[in-house]
């Protein structure tokens, strides 16, 4: 509704231009909102106090042009006014809503999809977590923000990959390594300094003895510096084992797993020091190796290799994104923790070195969690060692209430989760507020086939016969309730939010659009009833209601939550 009416605001602005009306052929871009206060109307615009100073006339009178000039072929106005300095306010008559009930049953699906990504290649790498101990709940904000916005950006018509960076060659995976090996050593009664930067949780211990278990006390006799190696090996393999089930309980599942130790095994990172040296942008100071990122708007120079002869992670860093755009991605996202923020500039400069357009390069950053019960700070998890698991908080809540919750906020903010809330069968739990719309739907589906009236087959809106669409025509002029129609106007942003939430991937406009759905619906639900005496009319508002549960199911499946028949 909102493209047509646009459409008619471009034609009649042409027309009143070519018969004279306006003096200037310079039309701005036309803006579309949705009044904030219904008394305004269903859509206004002020295309007439933006153009004002271009025609050199006062916006009312523009206004005027434009309204004397306005085709309506399709009656879908119910009139038009102007407000105030020159708003022009378009209210559509209640039978123009109903076709878009007949679009959602026909799309299905894909009702919502877009094609504004125009199959460009896009790759998503979130999480990334080094496999250095399990996920913890920040961990999970970032697995449900990347996956979200990996789905919507498929949904809108991207060629989207989903990758995960497996971050196991470096200091910490040393550290892993030492860290592992010292408490291997306490299991056989040998006194060990712990030192603070080892990694302090009991999962270290639990991975000490199954090597002890596995290979008795033959570490010891080893030389210590491979036996460490040995031992971060087979950690890190062992965690990553368990971040993958970690995550694919928390239904993600990355179509990459990409190691940074294939980066040096390949030469990858060697390739890309000789290509920047030969161009200028590495150089050599104070027996170190500088990248001059200061060159492309960074703060200063950065360093890829230390005075010892070991890199960075910032040179694996730019040899991975140089490898991404490789492969041909079009674009890349990456999903950061907020602490990462300073690290953009530089990946960017680096970016830009290369020749690559920088806008290419995408981060979103992720805020942390405030894990509360009741509205009071968790205290720590003794059985992680130092934060709240991912695998925690899914055993507690379900993988639908944490990855909702997640979503409930914009990333760039903090978001309190509140572990018993999320359990609660209530409306004050969002995500059963919006899966209970769809399970209710079912149940009055299902009352329904008990008194003989079964909807799935009884309108198919694509390529309907004649006899079809003429009861499909005569069931949707019952519905005209202000709760029914407020109903369908909900539904016909839904498609614009899902993409405008993959243009500026946030995915949690899906989840305040489902939230607001849910509650247009109850309030609908709780004043009328669908199953009523008259059967036409309960044909119509059967058809209506399926169609929001419709649009329920497919935002939950953006979202990665599922869309339940009973609960």
């Amino acid at each position: 509704m909102k493209q047509k009416i646009k459409k008619m605001i471009i034609q009649a602005v042409t027309d009143a231009y070519e018969k004279g009306a306006l003096p200037s052929s310079e039309f701005p871009e036309v803006e579309i909102e949705v009044p904030r206060i219904e008394a305004h109307g269903d859509f206004s615009t002020n295309i007439s106090m933006v153009m004002a100073s271009v025609q050199k006339m006062a916006p009312r009178k523009i206004a005027e042009a434009i309204i004397t000039h306005l085709k309506d072929p399709d009656n879908v106005l119910e009139k038009t006014e102007i407000a105030g300095p020159g708003f022009i306010n378009f209210f559509i008559n209640t039978f123009s809503w109903h076709p878009v009930l007949c679009e959602i049953h026909e799309k299905d699906m894909e009702y919502g999809a877009s094609n504004i990504g125009n199959g460009k290649k896009v790759q998503v790498e979130f999480v990334s977590a080094n496999p250095t101990g399990p996920l913890h709940v920040g961990h999970g904000r970032g697995a449900a923000v990347g996956d979200a916005t990996a789905n919507i950006l498929l949904f809108c018509g991207y060629d989207v990959q989903k990758e995960y960076y497996i971050n196991d060659s470096g200091r910490q995976i040393n550290t892993l390594g030492r860290s592992v090996f010292l408490r291997y050593k306490t299991l056989f009664g040998q006194e060990t300094e712990f030192p603070e930067d080892c990694y302090q949780g009991d999962y270290i211990v639990d991975i000490a003895t199954e090597i002890k278990d596995e290979k008795g006390d033959a570490l010891l006799a080893q030389d210590e510096a491979e036996a460490i190696s040995y031992c971060a090996r087979l950690a890190a393999k062992n965690i990553l084992s368990g971040i993958r089930e970690d995550l694919e309980s928390f239904g993600v599942v990355f179509d990459n797993w990409y190691s940074e130790q294939s980066l040096f095994d390949s030469g990858s990172v060697d390739a890309m020091m000789d290509h920047f040296r030969t161009r200028g942008s590495i150089y050599e100071k104070d027996g170190a190796l500088w990248f001059k990122t200061s060159d492309y708007g960074d703060e200063k120079d950065r360093v890829v290799v230390r005075q010892n002869g070991l890199t960075t992670y910032f040179a694996s860093d730019i040899a991975y994104h140089q490898d991404k755009f490789t492969r041909g991605f079009d674009r890349v996202v990456d999903v950061w923790g907020a602490d990462h923020h300073g690290y953009i500039p530089r990946m960017a400069a680096s970016i830009e070195a290369s020749g690559r357009d920088k806008n290419q390069f995408d981060v979103i950053l992720v805020q942390l969690v405030n894990l509360l019960r009741e509205g009071e700070p968790v205290a720590m998890s003794t059985r992680a060692g130092e934060f709240i698991t991912l695998q925690d908080v899914i055993s507690e809540v379900g993988r639908d209430a944490a990855r909702f919750i997640f979503l409930t906020r914009h990333y760039e903010s903090p978001l309190d989760f509140d572990l018993e809330l999320a359990k609660k069968k209530t409306n004050d739990n969002p995500v059963f507020y919006v899966q209970y719309v769809h399970a209710r739907i079912s149940s009055i589906l299902r009352k329904g086939r008990e008194r003989g009236i079964n909807m799935s087959e009884g309108f198919k809106t694509s390529n309907p016969s004649q006899g079809q669409a003429s009861e499909i025509s005569e069931i949707l002029r019952t519905l005209k309730e202000p709760e029914e129609i407020q109903l369908i106007k909900a539904m016909t942003r839904y498609p614009e939010t899902v993409e405008i939430s993959g243009e500026c991937m946030e995915p949690h406009r899906i989840t305040y659009y489902l939230m607001n759905l849910a509650s247009a619906f109850h309030a609908y639900y709780n004043k009328h009833r669908v199953l009523a005496d008259d059967p036409v009319l309960t044909s119509g508002r059967l058809y209506l209601i399926m169609a929001v549960q419709k649009i329920i199911r497919n935002g939950l499946r953006l979202l990665g939550v599922s869309a339940p028949e009973k609960m």
